[in-house]
């Protein structure tokens, strides 16, 4: 495989920005299928959106990957979901991909989630692409787009194109670096003509390919002097700059075009040819597993020690498939690997290329390759190698839950098959979480959202066949402390035979607000007051009651102990005793901080027609949120605002009975913030009820 001709993408936007539909034209002519589907309307569905749930609701929920072949190179694509309430599908589809394409609506522009890939993308330093998609919309302009880009994420966006007619008579584009017109012809829009730049277009065409010259010349010297010396500047040349500035994440090159008209996609596939990564562009630096603090440079060499990283499970009736990347060496069938996290060596009985749900079966993956391998017994983020000990790669990001409920089956019958349910699913999405609570002794599902849980729960009814109760959703608070308090605590027993004794001194303090931390401990004992070997059994006994805070038993942040002082006894004391310590010392003090709770806040963006502005707004105003700015751009209306989310159940009933069904709306957490006094009762004594109940 020639690697240099290898391109392993990803397609990430904001919801309804139209990547599915975007997929399935880059599977249609590349002849990987022979028909094109409509995500939403009637047909089979979009072939990415494999799920019978995805082609119900007209949206994606899992990630899907596929390979494709254009103008002589493969290109593995994966499709992720648009929602936040997935957007560990996109965090663990980035981690393992060189390049992706970001596509933004022409009309809406850079939206809430639009940010949220932004970020993603540069945690992992992935380079990219951004395709202004749906410009045959009523208001599309993606002028508008590249100054959103430029300003909303700081990126040097610089448009490649220009369209030949706006809205309903968007026509075709002028390519700008080879200054050709570009129609697209047939039933599917499969036959691109080029033609000369039209007449009525040529000034316009001039002045803003002199722009992209001038943009792009600040990344080449070499160019800058042509420029200067007033010279033609070949297409090579331009080519090799804006691929080295995209490559070094300085530049983001804009293409323009409409996937549901066929419009734009050939072009967009040439461009992420000429200018995303291959795996030899992107040389990946890993943990030795034997010493943390050396760096090991995996090459795309397929001779080397094999290096692969799983980075998403899926269950199904054939047994678990686990999504793979091979960043060195070799992996083929029957061989065995070391998991790098257990030690073990496991068997790779088959290897498989995915096409959306459907699979062909290779006998061995070359570095850089993304597969699928059956039978492993694997995480999320392991790394496996051919050497054990090896090297351990950089896991992926995955966001804290904000959202849960109870659940539990109708039937007893159905016990066995929601825990096999709820196993699995937790296996597959790291950002559910399953626990059980000790006091009610309820099975505890808790999620990224209430949309998030939903589809969960709405699978468990039909892949398991089980009838779900589900508990009223419950909001994850915090407690926290507001000021400084001393303590001097000692912990004393006596029975026969050898005794217990800790003393412990010190203070609690609130953290800053933006520390990042959510639990510090610092000991500034001297002297030996409390020999060193008891010290971390102080720390472990502060940090077991940090999870169940006296208040209401929310779990404890924002808190700073320093230990000063003790005293210890020379037989009775040990670190079960100073581990009791510091519990009792967190129990007996931590009320004096005058602790207070804090509830999730989310921040949520909202999309409807002009005319329903205030009742939304006031809506908005009367579940406590705050509206950060408001955006009119004709007919339509764009609200930004902050609200708590707790506040937020059935909201999108609400807002589609508002807005006659036109609003939408997209969320995600923004921050923990103290919740008013009133509520703050009410909330401890519904736990406090809770508790007293489940004691009975």
């Amino acid at each position: 495989m020639d690697l240099t001709k290898l391109r392993n993408i990803g397609i990430s936007a904001h919801i309804d920005s139209g990547k599915t539909t975007l997929s399935e034209r880059v599977l249609f002519y590349s002849g990987r299928i022979h028909r094109i589907q409509e995500v939403k309307g009637g047909g089979a569905g979009a072939t990415m959106d494999h799920m019978d749930l995805e082609r119900e609701r007209g949206i994606t929920i899992t990630s899907a990957a596929t390979s494709v072949e254009w103008d002589g190179y493969a290109i593995n694509l994966i499709d992720t979901p648009g929602h936040v309430d997935f957007t560990v599908e996109v965090e663990r589809s980035l981690r393992v991909l060189d390049g992706a394409v970001m596509v933004l609506c022409a009309v809406g522009g850079v939206q809430a989630q639009s940010l949220t890939i932004d970020r993603q993308m540069r945690r992992y330093r992935v380079p990219r692409l951004a395709f202004v998609n749906k410009m045959d919309r009523t208001g599309g302009n993606p002028n508008k787009v590249v100054s959103q880009l430029r300003n909303k994420l700081g990126c040097d966006a610089v448009l490649l194109q220009i369209p030949i007619g706006l809205e309903h008579k968007f026509e075709g584009m002028v390519d700008l670096i080879r200054e050709k017109a570009l129609f697209f012809d047939g039933p599917n829009g499969e036959d691109v003509r080029e033609e000369p730049i039209p007449a009525d277009m040529v000034e316009e065409a001039q002045v803003a390919r002199k722009h992209l010259l001038e943009t792009i010349s600040m990344y080449s010297d070499e160019m800058m002097e042509i420029l200067l010396a007033e010279e033609k500047v070949s297409v090579e040349l331009i080519d090799k700059v804006i691929r080295e500035a995209t490559l070094s994440l300085q530049l983001t090159p804009v293409l323009i075009g409409s996937a549901y008209k066929n419009k734009g996609v050939q072009p967009l596939l040439d461009a992420v040819n000429r200018y995303l990564p291959s795996p030899l562009d992107s040389p990946i630096k890993a943990l030795a597993h034997d010493d943390p603090t050396k760096q090991v440079v995996l090459t795309p060499d397929p001779a080397k020690v094999t290096v692969g990283m799983s980075f998403k499970m899926v269950e199904d009736s054939f047994g678990t498939l686990t999504f793979m990347r091979v960043y060195q060496g070799t992996i083929k069938k029957g061989d065995s690997y070391f998991n790098q996290r257990t030690s073990r060596k496991e068997r790779f009985s088959r290897i498989v290329r995915m096409h959306a749900d459907q699979r062909e079966d290779i006998d061995t993956a070359e570095a850089g390759d993304i597969v699928a391998v059956l039978g492993l017994d694997a995480a999320s983020g392991d790394t496996y190698c051919s050497q054990y000990p090896y090297c351990t790669l950089e896991n992926m990001f995955v966001p804290e839950p904000v959202i849960k409920m109870a659940v539990s089956p109708l039937k007893r019958d159905g016990a066995d098959r929601l825990s096999k349910a709820l196993h699995r699913f937790r296996r597959e999405d790291p950002t559910l979480q399953i626990s059980t609570d000790e006091e009610t002794a309820e099975t505890i599902m808790a999620g990224m959202g209430e949309l998030h849980l939903e589809i969960y729960i709405e699978r468990i009814r039909r892949e398991y066949g089980v009838e779900v109760e589900v508990g009223a959703p419950k909001v994850n608070y915090r407690e926290a402390p507001t000021q400084a308090c001393e303590f001097n605590t000692k912990h004393k027993k006596q029975s026969g035979g050898s005794g217990q004794f800790a003393h412990i001194v010190g203070k609690m303090e609130p953290l800053p607000e933006d520390s990042p931390d959510t639990f510090i401990f610092e000991e500034e004992v001297v002297g030996g007051r409390i020999p060193k070997n008891f010290i971390p059994a102080v720390e472990k006994g502060f940090r077991q009651m940090v999870h169940k805070g006296p208040v209401a038993g929310y779990p404890v942040v924002g808190l700073k102990v320093t230990l000063e002082d003790g005293s210890y006894h020379d037989v009775d004391s040990s670190d079960m005793a100073f581990q009791i310590c510091a519990r009792t010392c967190m129990r007996e003090n931590f009320p004096a901080t005058k602790p207070v709770l804090l509830e999730p806040v989310m921040k949520i963006e909202i999309e409807c027609p002009s005319d329903f502005q205030g009742p939304v707004v006031g809506n908005l105003t009367s579940r406590r949120g705050l509206v950060v700015s408001t955006e009119v751009s004709g007919p339509a209306c764009r609200i930004e605002g902050e609200v708590p989310l707790s506040e937020t159940f059935g909201y999108s009933t609400d807002l589609r009975s508002m807005t006659q069904g036109q609003g939408t709306f997209t969320m995600e957490f923004a921050k923990y913030r103290k919740l008013p006094v009133v509520l703050e009762r009410e909330v401890i004594a519904a736990r406090k009820l809770q508790a007293s109940l489940a004691e009975v």
